[in-house]
C-alpha cells in the first residue's frame, strides 16, 4: 500500500449530517414531542420484565454510566407501573400493647381505615377528657357526693354531742380547738383551776383522772371512726365517679368495636383498652381533682400512631429515597429529653422509606446505599425475611443494653430498584453472595445507539421536547445537524449517537443562550458550534498549559525533521469532564547484548499491566520476523521521555515498535508524524480508544507551531469510523496542510514514517537489500555473530 493509499479521505474524517437526512422536520413543530425513552431498547425490555415479575428475588439493578438518563427513566417507568396497579397496600398503625408495653402492636387495616380508626380513637380520648371534668363538676353528681359527706358529718356531730353530754355528767367540760378536743374538770359547775385540782384529795383526783382517760379514749375512737367513714365515703364517691364515666365512655368503645369488628386484632386491643380504662379511671379523676388538669399520659396510650396511610393513594406507592441512611430506610424510635432523663413512647415511632414503599416500589441510588454498611446489610435481611423491623441501630453496639421499644415486625412486600454504575453491579456480584439471589434483573443502559433514520427522528424529537419544555428557541436544520454530529462525537463513532443526554441537553441550553444573546430567532449551526467551542474553552486550561510547555521547549516534541529511534506517540488525558490528546516523545536505544527488550517504565514501576503486555508483545513480533535462523540477541531500552505520572494501555505499542525498528535499522523517522495504535505478534495494527482526541491533540501542537503540509497522524484503519474531528482539522486536511493515515500492518507504518520500503521476507528468510527490514536483519545478525565471537 502506498502512502496515498493509506491517506484517509476528508469525507471520512467526520460524518456530516446532510440536510436531506432532515427533510422530515425542524423542531419548531414538524416533529411531535418525544414520549418514549430512546436508544435503550434492551434496558426498556429488561425493566418491563423486572417490574412485571412477581417471583421472589426479582429485584432490579439499573446499571449505566452517568448522564444516560437511567435515573429519570427508572422513576418514570416505575411511576407508570405503580399508577396502573389496583392492589393498593394496607394501612399500618402502631398501638400501645397493654400486655407488654415494650412491644407496641403493629396492626394492618384496609386503605383509609387507618385514618378513620385514628380519628375515632382521638375522639374517644377527647370524650374521656371531656367527661372527667364533667363528672367532677356535675351539679347533681356534686350533690350526691355532698350528701355522702353530710351523712358522715352528721354521724360525727352526733357522736361528739353525745361525748359532750357524757363529759358533763362526769363533771368535765369539753372544749374544741384547732389542736383538737380536750376536757376541763368542773367543781360546782365551774371549771376547776390547776391549784384547785392539785388540792383535791388523792382518791378524788384518781377518780377524775380515770374519767378523763375514758373520755379521751372515746375521743380517739370517734376520730378513728370518722377517718374510716371518710375513707368509705371517698370509695363511694370514686365508685360514683367511675360508674358515671364508664356509663358515658363504654358505649363509645362499643361503637368503635362495632365499626371495626372485621379486625380481630383490633377487637382484642379494644378489650384490653376497656380493661385498662376500668382499672385507671380513679387515677384519671384524681389527676383532674388534684392537679386541676386533663387526664394526661394515661390517655396517651389510647391514641393511634398512624404509621402508613394509603387512604387517598392511587395505585401502589413509588418511593425514591434520596438519602438511604439506616433510619431513613427502616424508621426509628425517637426519644425526648426531659429534666436530665430520656424517655420515649409508641407515638414516637417513625416510619422509613421501606414502610412507605411497602406493597410497591423503592428506588435507591446504589452508591449512596452502600455508603452506609448498616443500610445495605439490613436491607438484605429485610428482603430475605420479608419483614421490616424498627430498632435503633445503636442498641446493638451498647455494652449495657437499655430498655427501648421494639414494635412488632411488619410483613414486607416490595420491589427494590437500585440505580448505579456497571462497576458497582459487578463489584456486588463478586463480593456479596446474596446480591445475585436478590437482584436477578439487570437493566443495562447503553451509552450509544445506532445512527439510523428512526433514531435521527428520535434525536430531533428529543431536542424539540427540551426546547418546548424549557421555553427555548427552536433549532433550524443546520442546528439540528450540528447537534446530531455532536452526538456522534460523544459516541466516538460515526455510525452511533450518544445516549448521554445530559451532555446533549447542556449544549442545547448553551446554544439557546448564545442564540438569544445574538438576538436570533432560531438556533443555527453557528450557535451550536459556538456553544461547543466555548464549553471546551472553559475546560481546556490544562491542555493549553501542556501545549504551551511543548511550544516553549519545556516538553520535547518535534514536529519536523527526522531522527533515528525517536517517534511521536499519542495519549489521552482524561480530566473527568474534559479529555484531550497529548503528544509524547518515545525513544529507543539498541546495542549488543542478551537482555532483550527492556521497557524503562516497567523497570521503574511506572507502567500498568496492559502497557507491559504490549511491550512484551514486541519481542514476539521481532522474533518471528528476524530470529528464525539465529538467536534474537540484542539489548534495547524503550521509554516515554518526560513521563512522570505513569503509563497504561497498549495504544503506543506500535509507536514503540517503530522507534525500536528505526534504532536497529539506523533509519530516521519523520518527526512531522505522530502514531497511535496497538500491535499484535503478527504485526497487525489493532484499534485503540480516544482516536479523535489524539489526532486533535497533535494537530493543536502543529497548528500552534505552523502547519507545514508535512504533518499528520497514523491511526489504525479500524478506527476510521471513530473519527469525528473538529472543523479546523477537517479544513486543514482539505487544504493539504495536515494528513491522516489509516493502516492495518506494521510494514505500512514503517514505510510512511521512513519513506523507505519495509521489505518482505523471501523463502530463504532474507529481505530485499536496502529495505528497512533488511537493515534490521543485518544488525541483529551482526549482534548474534558478535556475541558468539565474544563468548568463544
Amino acid at each position: 500500500m502506498s502512502i496515498n493509499d493509506a491517506r484517509i479521505e476528508t469525507n471520512r474524517l467526520r460524518r456530516r449530517c446532510l440536510m436531506t437526512e432532515l427533510d422530515f422536520c425542524t423542531t419548531s413543530g414538524d416533529i411531535p414531542p418525544l414520549n418514549d425513552f430512546i436508544g435503550q431498547a434492551r434496558a426498556v425490555r429488561a425493566m418491563h420484565f423486572g417490574l412485571n415479575m412477581k417471583a421472589p428475588g426479582y429485584n432490579i439493578f439499573v446499571a449505566g454510566p452517568p448522564g444516560t438518563g437511567k435515573t429519570t427513566y427508572t422513576q418514570t417507568a416505575v411511576a407508570q407501573m405503580a399508577a396502573k396497579r389496583t392492589d393498593r397496600p394496607e394501612d399500618w398503625c402502631i398501638l400501645h400493647n397493654f400486655n407488654n408495653p415494650d412491644v407496641p402492636l403493629a396492626v394492618n387495616l384496609l386503605p383509609g381505615d387507618g385514618m378513620k380508626f385514628q380519628r375515632d380513637m382521638l375522639k374517644l380520648v377527647n370524650d374521656i377528657k371531656g367527661n372527667v371534668p364533667k363528672v367532677v363538676e356535675d351539679k347533681e353528681h356534686s350533690q350526691k357526693k355532698d350528701e355522702v359527706f353530710q351523712e358522715i358529718q352528721q354521724e360525727l356531730d352526733k357522736a361528739i354531742k353525745q361525748l359532750k353530754e357524757d363529759a358533763r355528767e362526769s363533771q368535765f367540760m369539753m372544749k374544741t380547738s384547732e389542736e383538737g378536743i380536750f376536757f376541763i374538770p368542773l367543781k360546782e359547775g365551774k371549771p376547776m383551776s390547776q391549784e384547785q385540782f392539785q388540792s383535791l384529795p388523792s382518791e378524788e383526783k384518781q377518780i377524775l383522772e380515770n374519767k378523763l382517760q375514758e373520755l379521751q379514749k372515746r375521743t380517739e375512737e370517734i376520730g378513728h371512726s370518722g377517718r374510716l367513714m371518710e375513707e368509705q365515703a371517698e370509695k363511694v364517691i370514686h365508685n360514683l365517679d367511675r360508674q358515671m364515666i364508664l356509663e358515658k365512655v363504654l358505649p363509645l368503645i362499643q361503637q368503635i368495636k362495632g365499626k371495626y369488628d372485621s379486625y380481630p386484632k383490633l377487637m382484642s386491643y379494644l378489650d384490653s383498652l376497656t380493661e385498662d380504662l376500668t382499672q385507671n379511671i380513679n387515677s384519671l379523676v384524681e389527676r383532674k381533682v388534684q392537679a386541676h388538669e386533663g387526664p394526661g399520659d394515661i390517655l396517651r396510650n389510647y391514641t393511634v400512631n398512624l404509621l402508613i396511610n394509603h387512604g387517598e393513594a392511587k395505585g401502589v406507592p413509588m418511593v425514591a429515597e434520596a438519602n438511604p441512611s439506616y433510619y431513613n430506610l427502616f424508621g426509628k424510635v425517637e426519644y425526648r429529653s426531659q429534666m436530665g432523663t430520656v424517655n420515649t413512647h409508641f407515638t414516637m415511632i417513625k416510619p422509613g422509606a421501606l414502610h412507605r414503599a411497602n406493597g410497591g416500589y423503592l428506588i435507591l441510588q446504589g452508591k449512596d446505599l452502600l455508603a452506609d454498611p448498616h443500610s445495605w446489610e439490613t436491607l438484605k435481611k429485610s428482603l430475605k425475611n420479608k419483614q421490616i423491623i424498627i430498632e435503633n441501630i445503636g442498641e446493638n453496639f451498647k455494652s449495657v443494653p437499655t430498655i427501648s421499644l421494639k414494635p412488632e415486625p411488619i410483613p414486607l412486600d416490595v420491589k427494590v430498584i437500585l440505580v448505579g454504575s456497571q462497576q458497582i453491579y459487578h463489584l456486588l456480584q463478586q463480593v456479596d453472595e446474596d446480591f445475585a439471589k436478590m437482584f436477578k434483573v439487570m437493566v443495562d443502559f447503553e451509552v450509544v445507539m445506532p445512527r439510523t433514520e428512526d433514531n435521527l427522528k428520535n434525536y430531533v424529537a428529543f431536542v424539540g421536547s427540551v426546547c418546548r419544555r424549557e421555553g427555548l428557541p427552536h433549532f433550524d436544520k443546520t442546528g439540528l445537524a450540528e447537534i446530531i454530529e455532536y452526538g456522534s462525537r460523544l459516541a466516538g463513532n460515526q455510525n452511533k449517537l450518544s445516549t448521554q443526554f445530559n451532555e446533549v441537553v447542556e449544549v442545547i441550553f448553551e446554544s439557546a443562550a448564545w442564540t438569544q444573546s445574538a438576538g436570533a430567532e432560531m438556533i443555527s449551526a453557528e450557535y451550536v458550534r459556538q456553544a461547543i467551542n466555548e464549553k471546551a474553552y472553559r475546560s481546556r486550561r490544562v491542555e493549553e498549559r501542556m501545549q504551551e510547555l511543548i511550544l516553549r521547549g519545556k516538553i520535547l516534541v518535534d514536529t519536523e525533521g527526522s531522527v533515528i529511534g525517536q517517534v511521536n506517540g499519542l495519549a489521552v488525558l482524561d480530566l473527568g469532564t474534559y479529555s484531550f490528546g497529548k503528544p509524547s516523545r518515545i525513544t529507543a536505544k539498541t546495542f549488543m547484548g542478551q537482555e532483550g527488550l527492556v521497557n524503562i517504565e516497567t523497570e521503574t514501576e511506572m507502567s500498568g499491566s496492559i502497557h507491559s503486555k504490549g511491550v512484551l508483545t514486541l519481542t514476539g513480533y521481532l522474533g518471528s520476523m528476524f530470529a528464525q535462523d539465529k538467536p534474537l540477541c540484542f539489548n534495547a531500552r524503550v521509554t516515554f521521555e518526560q513521563l512522570y505520572e505513569g503509563v497504561e494501555g497498549d495504544s503506543a505499542s506500535s509507536a514503540e515498535l517503530y522507534a525500536l525498528i528505526s534504532s536497529l535499522a539506523e533509519v530516521p523517522i519523520n518527526q512531522a508524524l505522530a502514531v497511535t495504535g496497538s500491535v499484535n505478534q503478527n504485526g497487525e495494527i489493532q484499534p485503540i480508544g480516544g482516536v479523535t482526541e489524539k489526532v486533535e491533540g497533535f494537530f493543536g501542537v502543529c497548528q500552534a507551531r505552523g502547519l507545514t503540509g508535512e504533518q499528520g497522524v497514523i491511526i489504525p484503519a479500524q478506527n476510521i469510523d471513530n473519527l469525528m474531528l473538529n472543523q479546523e482539522v477537517v479544513q486543514a486536511v482539505e487544504k493539504g496542510l495536515f494528513h491522516i493515515y489509516g493502516i492495518t500492518r506494521v510494514e505500512q507504518g514503517v514505510e510512511i514514517l521512513t519513506q523507505i520500503t519495509a521489505g518482505e521476507m523471501d523463502n530463504e528468510g532474507n529481505y530485499p537489500e536496502g529495505t528497512v527490514f533488511d537493515l534490521v536483519n543485518r544488525k541483529l545478525t551482526a549482534y548474534a555473530q558478535g556475541l558468539a565471537g565474544f563468548y568463544k
